[in-house]
């Protein structure tokens, strides 16, 4: 590996004397996210292997529901990252580390908020169409897996990445083999992989550390929710805000082509962004450990370590949205039987491929620069310029979906990411420019 790294940064033309150390460093940073990004990428493998058996042996209206769930749960982790990533990262950098009682007001905070998520969902896939005695459990996966990802940040910032990878394994590699062996058996019902995904999201919870599981049931008794309020005013609340405009540009077909032509219309959307979902659940992942390495380094005054972590993350978010492209383009041209059924027009899935792989690319450019930004504190601008991508994208999407369907409706979100990227980057030269 380390001879590959010197070649590179040979072709790239780094004068000689500089190699070594260029080579030590791109190998550092291969490996930072190679780390980081293998457990989210055997999450999505998971998601997608289920979402192809989902497919093949369930009813379109099903498997409607089903991707909806993913859309759905990922949102409420991206809402748990910014609602304890931020006071987490702030309260472990402080020089005698983090009180206890300000840890036990996080946990019990985020045992609070997966319980709200557990029955928010459940709400949401029944008035999606899921019958009630599967709503809930529906809620039950989406809050430990709320929960789950507070354990993760959590985890990140006591800087051990092997143990938050341990837990992505537990998760995924249960998930897989028990569908599979579903699958072989002829048992794939709705309910079944319903509890295999609940199975899983329990044995990924359980996963990590058991001092970590301990501090859990502590925090119910020692903990109060009190303080969390001045993490909220700080921190958390801009950071929400920006986190629902960002959900509501990258997925507001979905919300709306589900609630207003139902699960059945949304499959083939689902379908079509199930091939991009990898470089999504990176950039969601990612952050997590990128944002606590620049809070460190602008604490310390170090722009140019900051810029350059910034550079690294788009350079690896690039390299995995090119390598999920490649592989999306393969299966749609060598084995489109694997992802279309029947009663699914290729042309549509393409469609919604391309345009899907248009926004994600926008999301990896613009990513690295908004964790820049959160890094900085400027929760509140990231969240006004999100108010701006968000009326953009719903409003495209419905009035696209209006008038042409579920399928050009997608170019709503595609509309919205252009101006998200926009914003962001005016926002990241100014601040470049007041601390230059």
């Amino acid at each position: 590996m380390s001879a590959l790294a010197l070649m590179l940064v040979t072709f790239a033309g780094v004068p000689a004397a500089e190699r070594k150390n260029a080579a030590a460093g791109l190998l550092s940073a291969a490996t930072r996210y190679a780390f980081s990004a293998f457990g989210p990428i055997s999450i999505s493998a998971a998601h997608f292997l289920a979402a192809l058996i989902y497919l093949h042996s369930l009813p379109r209206t099903d498997f409607g529901l089903f991707s909806f769930l993913l859309v759905v749960a990922p949102f409420a982790l991206s809402v748990c990252g910014s609602l304890f990533a931020p006071p987490i990262a702030r309260e472990v950098a402080q020089p005698g580390g983090i009180t206890d009682a300000h840890r036990f007001t996080l946990f019990k905070t985020s045992i609070v908020y997966s319980a709200g998520v557990a029955v928010i969902v459940a709400a949401l896939m029944a008035c999606s169409g899921a019958e009630l005695p599967l709503a809930p459990v529906f809620g039950l996966y989406a809050g430990l897996m709320s929960l789950r990802w507070y354990a993760r940040c959590w985890t990140y910032a006591q800087h051990r990445p092997g143990r938050v990878l341990i837990s992505d394994l537990a998760y995924s590699v249960p998930l897989s083999l028990t569908l599979v062996a579903l699958l072989a058996t002829h048992d794939v019902t709705v309910w079944s992989a319903a509890l295999a995904m609940l199975g899983a999201s329990v044995a990924g919870f359980l996963a990590f550390d058991l001092a970590d599981l301990r501090t859990y049931m502590r925090a119910l008794r020692q903990g109060t929710l009190g303080p969390y309020l001045a993490f909220w005013r700080e921190l958390s609340g801009w950071a929400l805000c920006g986190v629902v405009m960002s959900e509501a540009t990258a997925n507001a077909n979905a919300y709306l082509i589900t609630f207003i032509s139902g699960p059945h219309a949304f499959a083939v959307v689902a379908v079509g962004a199930l091939l991009m979902r990898p470089v999504s659940l990176v950039l969601a992942a990612v952050p997590d450990m990128e944002r606590p390495l620049m809070s460190v380094n602008l604490r310390a005054g170090n722009s140019a370590a900051v810029i350059r972590i910034v550079k690294e993350f788009r350079t690896a978010a690039g390299a995995i949205w090119l390598a999920t492209v490649l592989l999306a383009a393969a299966l749609l041209l060598w084995f489109p039987h694997l992802l279309i059924k029947r009663d699914y027009r290729i042309s549509e899935v393409a469609l919604v491929v391309a345009i899907t792989a248009a926004s994600m690319a926008l999301r990896a450019i613009r990513a690295p620069d908004a964790v820049l930004l959160q890094a900085a504190g400027e929760f509140r601008r990231l969240a006004f310029a999100g108010v701006w991508s968000s009326t953009a994208a719903m409003g495209a999407t419905l009035v696209l979906l209006l008038l042409f369907g579920p399928i050009v409706a997608v170019l709503g979100v595609l509309i919205g990411e252009i101006v998200s990227t926009q914003r962001v980057f005016a926002l990241v030269g100014s601040w470049k420019r007041a601390h230059a």
